[in-house]
C-alpha cells in the first residue's frame, strides 16, 4: 500500500510540472521576438537634411569698366580713352577692364579684375576661398622670375584686407629693352577679390616713373575699385 501511494504521488507531480513548462517555453519565444522587433526598431536609419552653405555677401559683380570714375582714369592713366572689357563668360563671376596709354613718352597699364566666389560644402565659404585666392594672387608676383625688388606691404583703408606689392621688370621691344615699375594691389571684399594691376614705363627721352608714383596711383586705383563691389 505504501508503495503504491508512493508512485501515484511521483505521477501526479510530473503531471502537473509539464504545464508549467509549456507555459514558461511559450513565455521565453515571445519574448523574444518582441525583443528583436524592438532591436530592430532603434536600429532604424534616421535621415537628415544636408549641409547647406553658407550665405554670401555679394551674389553679383558690377562691370569692372564702371569701377573708376572718368577723373582716376584720366588722372592715372594719362592718354587712356575708355577701357577695354577683356569679356568672361561668367560675368558675375569674373570680370576684367584694361586701361593703357601714351602720353608724351610716358606710358602706363591698369587692369582692374574682380573674382567672386561662393560658399561650397566641401571647399569652405566663400569669404573663405577669396582669401586663399588672394594669397595666391600675392604670392604670384614674387613667383615671376621675371619681377625684381619685390616687396609687399599690408594696405589699411582697402576693402576688409589688401595688400599692396611693388616689384620692378624689364621688357623688351625689338632690340631695346624698357625698365617698368610695376605694382600690384590684392583686396579681399566678402567674397570678392579685387586686384589691380599697374605699371609704368618711360619710352625715349621719357623717364621711367618712380616708384612712389606708381604705388600711390595704383592704391588709389585698387580703393576705389573695392568700393564699387556691392
Amino acid at each position: 500500500m505504501h508503495r503504491n501511494a508512493k508512485r501515484v504521488v511521483v505521477r501526479t507531480l510530473a503531471c502537473a510540472a509539464v504545464p508549467v513548462l509549456l507555459v514558461a517555453g511559450c513565455s521565453s519565444g515571445s519574448g523574444g521576438e518582441d525583443s528583436a522587433k524592438s532591436a530592430k526598431s532603434s536600429a532604424a536609419p534616421t535621415t537628415s537634411a544636408p549641409p547647406s552653405p553658407a550665405p554670401v555677401k555679394f551674389t553679383t559683380l558690377p562691370d569692372p569698366c564702371e569701377t573708376l570714375t572718368k577723373k582716376t582714369v584720366k588722372a592715372v592713366v594719362p592718354g587712356a580713352k575708355t577701357g577695354k572689357n577683356l569679356g568672361s563668360k561668367d560675368a558675375d563671376g569674373y570680370g576684367t577692364c584694361l586701361w593703357s596709354g601714351l602720353d608724351d613718352f610716358q606710358y602706363r597699364a591698369l587692369t582692374v579684375s574682380l573674382k567672386r566666389f561662393d560658399s561650397d560644402v566641401t571647399l569652405g565659404s566663400g569669404g573663405q576661398r577669396a582669401a586663399k585666392y588672394a594669397g595666391q594672387q600675392v604670392a604670384a608676383v614674387s613667383q615671376d622670375t621675371a619681377n625684381k625688388n619685390v616687396k609687399d606691404t599690408p594696405l589699411d583703408g582697402v576693402g576688409d584686407q589688401a595688400t599692396s606689392i611693388a616689384f620692378e621688370t624689364e621688357k623688351k621691344s625689338g632690340k631695346k629693352a624698357e625698365e617698368y615699375r610695376g605694382q600690384r594691389v590684392v583686396a579681399v571684399t566678402g567674397n570678392v577679390v579685387v586686384t589691380v594691376d599697374y605699371e609704368g614705363a618711360g619710352f625715349e627721352t621719357g623717364k621711367t616713373p618712380k616708384a612712389d608714383e606708381i604705388r600711390e596711383d595704383a592704391e588709389k586705383a585698387a580703393k576705389e575699385a573695392a568700393a564699387a563691389v556691392k
